[in-house]
């Protein structure tokens, strides 16, 4: 096996080429003067592991042309962040179904899929070969363990996302709840964990992405006005758009982190051993 990566996922593929004992096949990447995108892979074996992050459209159609360069081997697609998987369904007539079209796109040319996390695991059924979730909800845990903070308690956004948070917390056995809004007039809304007090507790919010942080800024300012004595964040996908990291600082939090899922400053944790011991039980299996 041979592990090749996209532009935007070759910190990740590093990693999981050490964990897994594979070599990493030199790609290399340039655009024609009208703009298309061009790679070109070195030497691939009869099995090949593709590591692309779908973190924009360029990602996108790397993806699908590393796909085809290996077209001469068994192709495993691993995509720590896909992109588009948020429009899982038609909220209004005339959408299309944007996860659908995308895993119906990367499924030609590959044996098998992983993903990261993915926002709703509904979305694997679009694709037309096997495919999988991985989490990193241990490695998130690690990681709050790391901060060596004094009985932290362990919060998920809202009530969608408690499942994610149980998991982290259960590294440690830490509290655990979720964020509830409450709209107290027609214009005052507070945001406060349904059943545990915040008040002297070292807060950390988990969640599966971060985009914009406005959300999660606004809850960070109510949750110091409730008397938390620190707030943390993080996440698995990083993207920290629309200066998301300065506005969850200016708020309050102590610190924001994510995984190499999505490439970036604050990719604190990484996901290449979930990703490789994946691998690894799928291929025994």
């Amino acid at each position: 096996m041979r592990i090749i990566s996209t532009e935007r996922s070759q910190v990740l593929a590093a990693r999981i080429s050490e964990k897994l004992g594979v070599p990493l096949a030199e790609t290399k990447f340039t655009r024609f003067p009208d703009g298309e995108m061009y790679l070109r892979c070195g030497d691939l074996d009869d099995e090949t592991l593709i590591v692309s992050s779908i973190v924009n459209n360029d990602m996108l159609v790397q993806t699908l042309l590393a796909i085809d360069a290996a077209d001469r081997s068994r192709n495993t697609l691993v995509m720590p962040y896909l992109g588009y998987a948020r429009q899982d369904r038609r909220f209004v007539p005339g959408e299309p179904i944007s996860a659908r079209a995308v895993a119906r796109a990367l499924s030609s040319g590959i044996e098998r899929a992983f993903v990261v996390d993915v926002h709703d695991p509904g979305v694997l059924d679009y694709f037309g070969v096997p495919a999988k979730d991985i989490t990193i909800a241990p490695a998130i845990g690690g990681y709050v363990g790391d901060l060596n903070l004094k009985n932290p308690l362990v919060l998920a956004p809202d009530e969608g996302a408690i499942e994610f948070a149980a998991d982290v917390a259960a590294v440690g056995g830490w509290d655990c709840d979720f964020l509830q809004k409450t709209r107290l007039s027609g214009e005052e809304v507070r945001i406060a964990p349904k059943t545990v007090d915040v008040a002297g507790r070292e807060v950390v919010i988990v969640d599966d992405i971060i985009s914009t942080g406005g959300t999660l800024a606004t809850a960070a300012c109510m949750l110091r006005e409730q008397g938390a004595a620190s707030i943390h964040a993080a996440c698995v996908h990083g993207v920290l758009a629309s200066g998301a990291y300065t506005r969850l600082r200016a708020a309050g939090v102590s610190s924001v982190v994510s995984s190499d899922t999505y490439e970036n400053a604050s990719s604190f944790i990484s996901a290449a051993n979930a990703i490789a011991t994946a691998i690894t039980e799928d291929v025994h299996h």
